[in-house]
């Protein structure tokens, strides 16, 4: 379990904040710090561990409720920061062919011809 637990011990980068536009770094939370409250962020992800013993199921055990996760949770924040200082723009924003359910696509295109390029 400790291999694909340690997966979870960099903070990567993942399209998400649960809004589908934006980057945030995948934060490892107990299932108590679950609920994204920050712009619907940073993503989060929990882990729940059964084991089966004498033909029952035991668990659930809050697998990224160990503080060997604090220093990541710390870096995931950090990071989160540091991308929301980006404001709505990339590279805290996903660009313009990745994003899901948004009237970005549809305001550029309303804009055609009007937006130059910078030089």
């Amino acid at each position: 379990m400790g291999e694909v637990l340690e997966g979870f011990a960099a903070g990567h980068l993942v399209s998400g904040w649960m809004r589908g536009s934006h980057k945030g770094p995948l934060m490892p939370v107990s299932i108590k710090n679950s609920t994204p409250t920050r712009f619907d962020g940073p993503p989060r992800v929990i882990g729940l561990g059964f084991q089966l013993g004498h033909g029952k199921l035991h668990g659930p055990r809050d697998l990224f409720a160990d503080v060997s996760f604090d220093n990541v949770r710390k870096k995931c924040l950090h990071i989160a920061d540091y991308m929301r200082m980006h404001g709505p723009f990339e590279p805290h924003r996903l660009s313009e062919k990745e994003l899901e359910y948004t009237t970005l696509p549809t305001v550029l295109s309303s804009l055609k011809g009007r937006l130059e390029k910078a030089e």
